[in-house]
């Protein structure tokens, strides 16, 4: 059982993120045990052949049979938005003393193929990694991340319409949270206590845990929870055709509709379609009303996205495939 102990503050910090390099590592999961992961069964056949030529040594280093990865694998993200370049780029500064601590957190020692001169086995890891990420997410990245963003805005609407707690208790049977302390059930055996105190909680969605996931250390509070919507997203893909849309809504927001399977931004969307500030904003105000969008702000920044009813009313335009 681990316990994260919320004040009055902490629960106010409560905040989101997603991290490419956290959905990476913890990806290792359905490769080395797809039969935990039937949602992502057809992610792991696709990718098969292209994981072929890997450097499965220092890849097998970094999990083991419990599922466990090293905590450097898990960055607290500060936003939705984050990159994986600069997650990158950060793991290539790792101190040696943390990078041999937290493999030796989960394997009792550092794995022979991580053994060497720490610079050298950094670079090795960051490079098998690299190589993961061309092979296996790169091509599919786009519509992961859709998913990873939509459930940040649901959650984001859950807590205003609901509450935070509502929100908290509906992550997954695992997570408990009586208005003090978050409670979650994990398969680590270990009885944890953690204070917040003032670190805040960040919440990633991932599509690699069957139920609430935690970092093996005791770095800054962090929870992973399974994303929703993942059921949909190997489904067989089809082309959208926006044309067939545009006789009811008009050619610019049939296409913004097309577009925002990812969430973006409306000076983004300007520059993509040619039109103006004020004419893009007009067009997404009236998505969003009529229910076909979901809006939400991070930073200085308003992302759209496609909501449940858009996606639907554009699969009806859609070509039987």
């Amino acid at each position: 059982m681990l316990r994260y102990v919320l004040d009055e503050q902490d629960v106010a910090a409560v905040r989101f993120g997603i991290s490419p390099l956290c959905e990476l590592g913890l990806s290792l999961r359905a490769v080395h045990a797809p039969e935990w992961f039937p949602l992502q069964l057809p992610w792991v056949r696709r990718t098969e052949a292209a994981r072929a030529d890997l450097d499965h040594e220092a890849l097998d280093a970094l999990i083991d049979d419990r599922m466990w990865t090293p905590d450097f694998l898990n960055p607290r993200p500060s936003s939705p938005l984050t990159r994986l370049d600069d997650e990158f780029a950060a793991l290539r500064d790792l101190p040696s003393e943390r990078f041999h601590a937290d493999l030796v957190a989960v394997h009792g020692r550092v794995p022979d193929a991580l053994a060497g001169p720490p610079g050298a086995a950094i670079g090795r890891m960051v490079a098998a990694l690299e190589e993961l990420w061309a092979a296996s997410f790169a091509p599919y990245w786009s519509r992961m991340r859709a998913v990873l963003e939509a459930d940040v805005v649901h959650r984001g609407r859950q807590i205003a319409q609901q509450g935070l707690g509502a929100m908290l208790n509906g992550l997954t049977a695992t997570v408990d949270f009586d208005g003090d302390v978050l409670r979650v059930r994990l398969r680590d055996p270990r009885d944890r206590t953690q204070a917040i105190v003032g670190t805040g909680l960040t919440l990633v969605p991932t599509m690699f845990t069957r139920r609430a996931s935690a970092p093996v250390g005791d770095g800054p509070p962090m929870l992973m929870y399974p994303a929703r919507g993942q059921g949909a997203l190997w489904e067989a893909e089809r082309v959208a055709n926006p044309a067939a849309l545009a006789g009811i809504l008009g050619d610019t927001r049939a296409s913004l509709l097309a577009a925002l399977g990812d969430p973006a931004s409306s000076t983004e969307l300007g520059v993509r379609f040619g039109v103006t500030p004020s004419a893009v904003n007009q067009h997404l105000r009236a998505l969003r009303d009529a229910g076909l969008l979901v809006s939400t702000r991070h930073g200085r920044s308003v992302l759209y996205l496609r909501s449940a009813l858009g996606s639907a009313l554009l699969e009806g335009a859609v070509p039987a495939s």
